[in-house]
């Protein structure tokens, strides 16, 4: 017998066989479960898990679905950790240094202490710094209040008359006051001070000099001997600079409005236009001109001839054409009845033109203080004359590079003092003649060229009826020509209008005029 028969025929195998096979029935059946779980639904045939891939289906709708990377991915993120890693090892230890990683472990314990006592006297020194900054702040606050205080108006109008640096004393030892020992600049001023009241409201004022070894609120750099500071009323410190003081007189010779005058609106006067031009104009606009040529422009220039021929006319067309300061001073008003005060007008009028350069002085009237010294016992020519000192003061007082300049103008040039006309004042004379034909008809046709005109009106022959005419009479020419006009209810001017003007501007410029009680 076989050993397969003997298996066969053996109860006991076959219950075994029962049992094996009851088993391999429920696997069976639980496999057949878990297919049915994996298989897909029948509208889900287009996803891409399948069982032949070995992917596991997706989770319910419920929970986020897991995502998968790939492996290259997670390798890569991998070696940058890896690099940043290494990097930060290698920051640290050149943080650290040699020494720090030769050292072992109490060693490191010990200086970490020791960095922490370092950290809170540290924070302990930062807490002081605070609270000194919040008293300093504090004692600023308060100054500045006292300043306040003492910076109240009132000032005293004081002159600082001088400054010099003040010594400090040497001292031994070592209780040396360091402040003390610093060296600063004194100043010496010129104040009124109240004394006594005589009647209700009336005080006598006493101009007194006083040394001020700590000069004040002002930086002692900006200050120099001559300024008008304001101090106070009781301490005398200087709290504030003062604008200079000129005199009033002289600040309304100042001309606000600009000259609109051109140089054509005078006829007749080109060459004394052009010479005007060279000695003013250029060196006021063109300065490198003159320092390239290295010669120095005049300082002034006079303008004579006889009255009505232009020369206050070309002065204010020169100062229309430069973008300068115009003072215009006339002769008369520096004749002065107090001793030194027409000298004082002259001194501020220059001191004016410094401040304002560049700037155009025009003195109108030179021969009314300008006249040759002579010997009188009257107090007024002796005033006349110290004026005319104090004004050849200041004109050789400023360079002849400065951005000032004097003209000045007289019809009476011959009784002028030699002083003024030598060369470095006045260096340029102009003349102005009495214009001729041609010159006088461009003044007609300048002074009519606003005026309704007939167009037969001839300039020329006007010319030639107005022979020793002047500028001034032959714009009282075209003035007279208008009412002439204007009578007779006409709405232009013809050449007769003209000629009856002339006849009577020569009427009345021959006329020999008496006055009878």
């Amino acid at each position: 017998m076989s050993e397969s028969d003997t298996d066969s025929d053996d109860p006991d195998y076959y219950e075994n066989d029962e049992e094996a096979k009851q088993e391999d029935s429920e696997i069976d059946s639980e496999q057949e479960t878990d297919d049915d779980e994996l298989k897909p639904d029948a509208h889900d045939d287009d996803r891409p898990w399948t069982r032949s891939r070995g992917v596991p289906p997706p989770p319910p709708d419920s929970q986020p679905v897991p995502e998968f990377r790939d492996y290259n991915e997670v390798n890569l993120n991998q070696e940058k950790m890896d690099v940043q890693l290494s990097k930060a090892l290698d920051d640290l230890e050149e943080s650290l240094g040699e020494e720090v990683l030769k050292l072992n472990t109490d060693e490191i314990v010990t200086r970490t202490k020791l960095l922490e006592n370092e950290i809170k006297i540290m924070k302990s020194e930062i807490l002081r710094i605070n609270h000194d900054l919040t008293a300093t702040k504090e004692k600023i606050k308060e100054n500045t209040e006292k300043i306040k205080v003492n910076k109240t108006l009132p000032y005293l109008v004081s002159n600082l008359l001088d400054m010099e640096p003040q010594d400090g004393g040497e001292e031994d030892g070592a209780n040396v006051d360091l402040d003390a020992q610093r060296k600063g600049k004194c100043a010496v001023i010129k104040t009124s001070t109240r004394q006594s009241e005589i009647k209700d409201d009336l005080y006598v004022y006493l101009l007194q000099t006083y040394f001020l070894p700590v000069i004040g609120l002002v930086d002692p750099e900006k200050l120099s001997p001559g300024d008008i500071v304001g101090v106070n009323k009781d301490s005398y410190l200087i709290l504030e600079t003062l604008p200079q003081e000129y005199d009033s007189r002289v600040k309304a010779m100042e001309v606000d409005e600009r000259p609109t005058e051109q140089y054509s609106d005078i006829g007749g006067l080109d060459k004394q236009i052009q010479e005007l031009i060279e000695a003013v104009v250029l060196p006021m606009t063109h300065k490198e001109r003159f320092e390239a040529l290295g010669i120095q422009p005049p300082k002034g220039v006079l303008l004579y001839g006889a009255p009505g021929t232009g020369k206050t006319l070309l002065a204010r067309a020169c100062a229309a054409q430069t973008k300068s300061t115009f003072l215009k001073l006339a002769g008369p008003q520096l004749v002065q009845m107090f001793i030194g005060d027409g000298a004082k007008l002259v001194r501020d009028a220059f001191a004016l033109a410094k401040e304002k350069q560049p700037a155009i002085i025009f003195i109108d009237e030179l021969d009314a203080i300008g006249t040759k010294r002579f010997d009188s016992e009257k107090a007024g020519d002796r005033e006349v004359q110290r004026t005319m000192l104090e004004l050849l003061n200041q004109m050789d007082g400023f360079q002849p590079n400065a951005q000032i300049k004097v003209i000045a103008a007289t019809n009476r040039v011959d009784i002028l003092d030699p002083a003024l006309l030598r060369s470095g004042r006045l260096d340029r004379k102009i003349e102005f003649p009495h214009p001729n034909e041609e010159a006088r008809a461009r003044i007609l046709q300048i002074h009519s060229r606003k005026m309704n005109v007939n167009k037969e009106v001839n300039f020329e022959e006007l010319a030639r009826c107005t022979d020793d005419f002047n500028g001034a009479q032959l714009k009282a020419v075209c003035v007279e020509a208008g009412m002439i006009a204007l009578r007779r209810e006409a709405t232009e001017l013809d050449h007769e209008d003209y000629m009856d003007a002339i006849i009577e501007v020569q009427a009345k410029k021959k006329a020999n005029l008496q006055y009878y009680a």
